[in-house]
């Protein structure tokens, strides 16, 4: 089948035609055809279809491997599904991808009439403030900040955060067990200081994620706000009818 690309410009054109292409009728870890191939097919520069399949690659359609060329991502593994417990390190390790957590805030606070009421202390009340960045395989996918009272986790540092998971360290070190996890999340856009950690632009899309965690005794040790890379993370949720 010959296609022209008249009404749309080429770039956008060639963007919404491989991403129907790998969801619709590529196989995962397909071998796309080179950019001269597909340049002669649609009658394209190389350089329009150079930047479209950047766009692809940075949304996570394709990806590279050099010397051997552009292949089709399984996007099956990258979707996290909200409607299980969640956690950051163990959806990388399924997904094949190396988790790495960088550590920029462990501070102390008080809790104000906000975070008071999020974690279900009073006023004033000491809570601790956890400012992490995620990545996976090298790169940021997520800036969350954490925030939980400190009586039930008097004893935590910052060097116990450093050598494993935060829900590892809740469980295994301090005997509290995570009941439930309620999550929201929607779309916005970064602003520029999230931008700059995140390494995307300032006004780029992003999901903003609101996680409020409950251990087996109902109470609440847990609330994060996180801005995740819209192009980086792909959500399921699954209704079961009763």
């Amino acid at each position: 089948m010959n296609h022209t690309f008249k009404t749309q410009p080429l770039y956008d054109q060639l963007v919404e035609l491989w991403k129907e292409k790998i969801e619709t009728e590529l196989e995962p870890n397909a071998k796309l055809p080179s950019e001269r191939e597909i340049a002669s097919r649609y009658g394209v520069s190389r350089t329009t279809v150079r930047l479209a399949f950047q766009e692809l690659e940075k949304i996570g359609y394709i990806y590279r491997r050099h010397g051997k060329g552009t292949f089709a991502s399984d996007l099956s593994r990258n979707t996290t599904n909200l409607s299980g417990s969640y956690s950051f390190t163990e959806q990388m390790r399924e997904t094949g991808k190396k988790p790495e957590t960088k550590i920029f805030e462990f501070k102390v606070l008080e809790a104000n009439k906000f975070f008071a009421k999020q974690l279900n202390v009073t006023i004033g009340e000491s809570i601790y403030k956890l400012k992490r960045l995620r990545l996976a395989d090298g790169q940021p996918m997520m800036l969350e900040r954490s925030y939980l009272p400190v009586k039930p986790f008097i004893s935590l540092t910052r060097e116990m955060l450093e050598q494993k998971p935060l829900y590892d360290v809740i469980e295994e070190d301090f005997g509290q067990k995570i009941r439930i996890a309620n999550e929201e999340f929607y779309a916005s856009i970064a602003g520029a200081k999230d931008a700059e950690l995140l390494e995307i632009s300032e006004g780029a899309p992003v999901l903003h994620l609101v996680r409020t965690t409950y251990s087996t005794k109902n109470e609440i040790i847990e609330y994060t706000l996180s801005v995740a890379r819209a192009d980086q993370f792909r959500y399921k949720i699954s209704h079961v009818r009763n």
